[in-house]
């Protein structure tokens, strides 16, 4: 007899998990549970080329048939609200239960919100889903005046993409630099230089005291005694794990749903997956949530793998890309801020890494405009390749060939 697996998640660790079961060829029966009325689609070009394209829909990871041609049953635009673990089913808000041998936990996160700007106003914007950037993307044709509250991935791209559109940006950061919580300061510095140059007002340290508010829409924001018009305001300040499901059903959560290292909950028939998941890091020595893609769709495969009863714990290396007008950042590993930097070419040339080494580990890696070092970061970080900073530091040498040199 079949096993039945739910999946509550429509994203990409969802959707990666069904195509890695289906690929197994196990003899399972699957049902991918959606909040969103979508096709389960690809979510990095939201902040960036949908928002500047006139595309209607963002590109699907695969086609409906995939899913109905696999022994997959689809339901979107539906919220799981319950698991009865005992009973070994899941509830849905349309009061349909659904029975689950294995049941799959691929929530995502949600946007923080500000209480500042929890009004319900008709022009202040978050971007998680396809539903919000379609929002966004129709408003910010029209704005001239874009005002971003938040200095991190999505703010940045957001900002980059509304300049490149000829909108006037300004972007609030309340920390003292960009990035101030992912990356290293001289990544900050550059970016910082890189967006002003391109037009964006970058105010850091500052945060909006107040709101200029008419017709149920922001039309500006006060900064002390400055006052700054706003046709929209997109607020970009993290996001929170979508673990309430899990903490209504008793399940240990501790900033986010906590999994083993091989997906699996404090209830062995429940697995967590992707962006709302803590896990072990054994790079790291401690549990970390990530949100990416690539960590969601590795989670999956991994937790696919656990299904079908050939448990390999999770070790993928940690890797993220960001594109920001003319600039790409490149991520591999987890940048440690107690370990030892080393810049490895010229910023000023807009091509250059900064290489985060414990001893002679090379441990992490951010890459702007340098797919290649990015690629030997990948692999001499995985390989655990003694090489010396000062070695890492000659942009002279190929970073690839440093993979068999003598440290």
């Amino acid at each position: 007899m079949a096993k039945k697996i739910v999946v509550v998640g429509s994203g990409h660790a969802g959707a990666q998990f069904c195509a890695s079961v289906i690929e197994s060829k196990e003899d399972v029966q699957l049902v991918l549970v959606g909040d969103e009325a979508h096709l389960p689609y690809q979510r990095p070009p939201l902040s960036k080329t949908y928002l500047k394209d006139p595309q209607p829909e963002a590109a699907l990871l695969r086609a409906a048939s995939f899913y109905s041609d696999n022994n997959t049953a689809l339901q979107l635009a539906s919220k799981a609200v319950d698991i009865d673990r005992q009973g070994k089913t899941i509830g849905l808000a349309s009061g349909e239960r659904l029975a689950y041998d294995c049941l799959v936990l691929a929530m995502g996160t949600r946007a923080r919100t500000l209480p500042l700007f929890e009004g319900g106003y008709d022009n202040v914007f978050t971007l998680r889903t396809l539903d919000d950037a379609q929002r966004l993307r129709g408003r910010l044709q029209a704005a001239q005046n874009v005002l971003v509250i938040g200095g991190g991935f999505i703010g940045l791209e957001i900002a980059a993409t509304s300049a490149q559109l000829g909108k006037a940006v300004t972007l609030l950061e309340a920390a003292p630099r960009l990035l101030g919580r992912s990356s290293s300061p001289e990544i900050s510095s550059y970016l910082l230089e890189k967006h002003r140059a391109t037009g964006v007002d970058i105010r850091l340290q500052t945060a909006a005291d107040r709101i200029d508010v008419a017709d149920n829409s922001v039309q500006g924001v006060w900064v002390g005694e400055d006052y700054l018009p706003a046709d929209m305001v997109i607020v970009g300040i993290g996001a929170v794990p979508n673990d309430e499901l899990a903490r209504q059903a008793g399940l240990e959560c501790d900033n986010g749903v906590v999994v083993d290292a091989y997906m699996r909950t404090s209830d062995p028939d429940i697995l967590a997956i992707g962006d709302c998941t803590a896990f072990p890091s054994a790079a790291l020595g401690r549990r970390i949530r990530l949100e990416s893609v690539q960590n969601a769709n590795d989670q999956a495969r991994c937790a696919a793998l656990t299904v079908a009863g050939k448990p390999q714990a999770y070790a993928a290396l940690p890797w993220f890309w960001s594109d920001q007008g003319a600039v790409r950042i490149q991520i591999a590993g987890v940048p440690e801020q107690d370990h030892k930097r080393v810049v490895r070419g010229d910023p000023a040339q807009d091509k250059f890494s900064v290489l985060y080494f414990k001893g002679d580990i090379l441990t992490s890696a951010e890459s702007i405009n340098s797919a290649a070092d990015h690629i030997a970061a990948r692999k001499l970080i995985t390989l655990g390749t003694a090489i010396t900073p000062a070695q890492a530091a000659d942009a002279g040498v190929p970073l690839k060939d440093l993979m068999n040199k003598p440290a």
